[in-house]
């Protein structure tokens, strides 16, 4: 399931699956892309709202390893550029852990792999929609999903407060709103 896309200057970047020798490249990019200093290169970031883990190696060696469950990653070389996380839930795939590297954001690399992810849950896991939930005051990040087809469904579940290992919030308001796209 090798594919390969052309970036505006840039050279070609290879689409492939994570194994679990890419766990700490991965954690590395999910980082750089949501949490800390770092994260404010580019327009995803989190740092404001959590601080924290995004991911940890545990979480991702259980997602990698899961039937029905794969990390797709764009690569340029040996080099890690973007990732995503599709899960098969019925008639749904699950779309999640989303990171561009915040040098490479706004080139275009984030709708490569985002068309990449819908293919994939499309053809290969034979869904018919891709579903995914965002902290639901991204009005933003909302807004780029929102141009790319998903819809907001107005139904939210609680952000896991307590749970270190999906970060530390910075305030009491926070919650995941669902986002749909058919296929």
């Amino acid at each position: 399931m090798t594919s390969v896309h052309d970036l505006p200057n840039e050279a070609a970047v290879e689409f492939r699956l994570a194994t679990t020798a890419d766990i700490v490249a991965i954690e590395t990019l999910v980082t750089s892309a949501y949490r800390g200093d770092a994260s404010r290169a580019g327009w995803t970031t989190e740092a404001d709202l959590l601080d924290g883990q995004r991911v940890d190696p545990e979480g991702l060696k259980e997602v990698i390893e899961k039937p029905g469950s794969l990390v797709l990653l764009a690569a340029r070389g040996v080099l890690v550029l973007s990732c995503c996380h599709i899960e098969k839930q019925g008639e749904a795939c699950y779309f999640g852990m989303f990171a561009v590297d915040p040098t490479q954001q706004g080139a275009g690399l984030g709708k490569l792999v985002m068309a990449e992810a819908e293919r994939v849950a499309k053809d290969d896991f034979g869904c018919a929609r891709m579903e995914m939930t965002v902290i639901s005051v991204r009005d933003e990040l909302i807004a780029w999903y929102e141009r790319r087809g998903y819809s907001r469904t107005g139904k939210y579940k609680p952000f896991p407060y307590g749970d270190e290992r999906f970060g530390i919030p910075k305030r009491d308001d926070l919650k995941f709103e669902l986002l749909v796209k058919p296929l």
